[in-house]
């Protein structure tokens, strides 16, 4: 998925990606850090730094129910997330992936790379065959809350006790989205129970 901003003139892409490149990975460890320093969840607090970082990438696209997901802003890595999918010996939930570790730096924020970048794990997911995709995030990220509900994401549930933050408990919110294939019965039918 490339586009140019008309009212930018910035080159958008996002996309799955199976390697990276030395650049690349120095792109996204720099990128991931600017979003933990800003606050933006990941589960770290404080930044990891590149050798940290890239090890953790590396490993990332070793595991194969996990797909990365990158945004690029003129050709320079500036966020990711990761599309989780169940086990294959998890038959029972076969039909939900999770999206997860979603974020732009805020150095690259604006262009709607997020927007993109969320739009294309939902449409490999449901190419994958999943009916619904789930997420969860920290109460204290609005903007990516504001982003999930304007995407149709359902708030289904908070933990009131999701994470330690420099020392405070914040809660979690928990949503959900079904999403429809591009062939077959819907989604609403399959869940439903309907034939």
């Amino acid at each position: 998925m490339n586009s140019a901003s008309p009212q930018s003139g910035r080159d958008l892409a996002v996309e799955r990606v199976e390697r990276l490149s030395d650049a690349d990975l120095a792109d996204l460890a720099e990128a991931t850090d600017a979003a933990i320093i800003e606050g933006g969840g990941f589960g770290w607090v404080e930044p990891q730094g590149r050798a940290a970082l890239e090890r953790h990438f590396r490993g990332v696209l070793l595991v194969p129910e996990r797909e990365l997901f990158v945004a690029r802003l003129d050709g320079h890595v500036v966020g990711s997330a990761l599309l989780v999918r169940p086990p294959r010996n998890n038959e029972a939930q076969a039909f939900a992936a999770t999206l997860t570790h979603a974020y732009v730096a805020p150095y690259a924020r604006g262009f709607g790379l997020a927007r993109m970048m969320v739009g294309k794990a939902e449409e490999r997911a449901a190419a994958l065959g999943h009916r619904v995709i789930n997420l969860d995030v920290r109460e204290t990220q609005a903007t990516a809350i504001a982003l999930f509900e304007s995407l149709g994401y359902l708030h289904w549930g908070t933990h009131p006790y999701y994470a330690r933050v420099r020392g405070q408990t914040v809660a979690g919110h928990f949503y959900t989205k079904t999403l429809e294939p591009g062939r077959g019965r819907s989604t609403g039918e399959l869940i439903d129970g309907a034939a």
